[in-house]
C-alpha cells in the first residue's frame, strides 16, 4: 500500500503540474518569459544591456569628455604645437634643401632621359646650353634638355651600387657589409663634393642662381660614366675599362665646363670692368676645378672593382 502510494505520488506529480498549467490558461503560461517589449534599457533582468544601451553610454561618456574645458584646451594646445613644429621643420629644411621644389627636378619623361644621357656621353656637338625660361621660371626638364634633374643622378647612384655588387660577386668578394660600405662611401663623397663647392662659392663671393639641388644634379651625372666603365671592364677586361672610363671622363669634363660656365658667369655683366675681369678668372678657375674633380671621383670609386 505504501509502495503504491509512493509510486502513485511520483507518477501523479508531473500530471498535476500539467493540469494546473492548463487550468491557468495561456495568460499564465506566457508569464514564464519576461516581457521586454515595452521596457527601457534599464528594465532588463540580469543586468544585461542591449547594443543600443552600450552605444548610448559610450556617446554619453564622449560628450562629457568633449564638454570638459580642460580636455578642449589640451587638444587645442597639442594641435598648435604640432602645427608649429611642422612649420619649423619645413622652414629649416627649405633653408638648405628646398623640398617644395623637388617636383621640378623629377618632372622628366622617357624622351628627356634619352636625350640627357646622350648629352652627357656626347657633349661635343651640342651648341645651345642655356636653360629655357617661361615668365622668369625655368621650364620643366622634360621640355628642356639643358635643365638639371635628379631622376638620372638618383637612378645612376642606385645602378652604380648594383653594378658594384655584381663586380664584387664575379670576384668572389661579395658581402652585404661590403656592398653597404661601397654605397655609403659613394654617398659620403658626393655630399663632401657638394659641400666643398658651396664653400668655394661662398669664399669666392660668386653670385649665382645655382642651388644645392642643382649641384647635386650636376655632380650626380658622373655615375653614368662610372657605370659604363665598370660594365665595359666586366665584359671585355681591364683595357676596356680604362678606354671607356677615359672617354666618359673627357665627356663629363666638357659637359660640366659648358654647363657651369653659364651658371657662374651669368652675374658678371652687371659688374665693373676691372672687377669683372678679376672675378671672371676666379669663376673660370672654380669651374675648371669642379669639372676636373669629376674624373678623379669616377676613377676613385671604380678602379678597385675591376681586376
Amino acid at each position: 500500500m505504501d509502495y503504491t502510494a509512493t509510486q502513485s505520488g511520483f507518477r501523479q506529480q508531473p500530471s498535476m503540474r500539467l493540469r494546473n498549467n492548463a487550468a491557468d490558461g495561456p495568460q499564465h503560461a506566457s508569464q514564464l518569459f519576461d516581457d521586454t517589449s515595452g521596457a527601457g534599457p534599464g528594465a532588463h533582468s540580469g543586468g544585461y544591456r542591449t547594443p543600443l544601451a552600450g552605444h548610448e553610454a559610450g556617446a554619453f561618456v564622449g560628450q562629457n569628455l568633449m564638454s570638459d574645458p580642460m580636455s578642449n584646451l589640451a587638444m587645442a594646445y597639442g594641435s598648435s604645437l604640432a602645427s608649429q613644429g611642422r612649420e619649423m621643420v619645413d622652414k629649416n629644411l627649405d633653408r638648405f634643401i628646398p623640398i617644395s621644389k623637388l617636383k621640378y627636378y623629377f618632372a622628366v619623361d622617357t624622351l628627356y632621359v634619352g636625350k640627357k644621357l646622350g648629352l652627357v656621353m656626347f657633349p661635343y656637338m651640342h651648341e645651345n646650353w642655356e636653360v629655357s625660361y617661361q615668365q622668369d621660371t625655368p621650364v620643366a626638364p622634360r621640355f628642356d634638355v639643358n635643365a638639371p634633374d635628379l631622376y638620372i643622378p638618383a637612378m645612376g647612384f642606385i645602378t652604380y651600387v648594383l653594378v658594384a655588387g655584381l663586380a664584387l660577386g664575379t670576384q668572389n668578394r661579395f658581402s652585404p657589409e661590403l656592398l653597404g660600405v661601397q654605397a655609403s662611401s659613394a654617398f659620403v663623397w658626393l655630399v663632401m663634393e657638394v659641400l666643398a663647392i658651396l664653400l668655394s662659392l661662398y669664399l669666392v663671393t660668386v653670385n649665382t642662381d645655382l642651388t644645392t639641388i642643382d649641384l647635386l644634379a650636376f655632380s650626380g651625372y658622373k655615375y653614368i660614366g662610372m657605370i659604363v666603365g665598370i660594365v665595359a671592364g666586366l665584359m671585355f677586361g681591364r683595357s676596356a675599362y680604362y678606354l671607356s672610363l677615359l672617354w666618359c671622363c673627357v665627356a663629363i669634363f666638357v659637359f660640366m665646363i659648358r654647363t657651369l660656365r653659364l651658371k657662374l658667369l651669368s652675374e658678371s655683366a652687371a659688374e665693373g670692368r676691372l672687377v669683372r675681369g678679376a672675378r671672371n678668372q676666379l669663376r673660370m678657375y672654380l669651374t675648371m676645378t669642379i669639372a676636373a674633380a669629376q674624373p678623379i671621383f669616377m676613377y676613385w670609386l671604380t678602379y678597385h672593382l675591376i681586376r
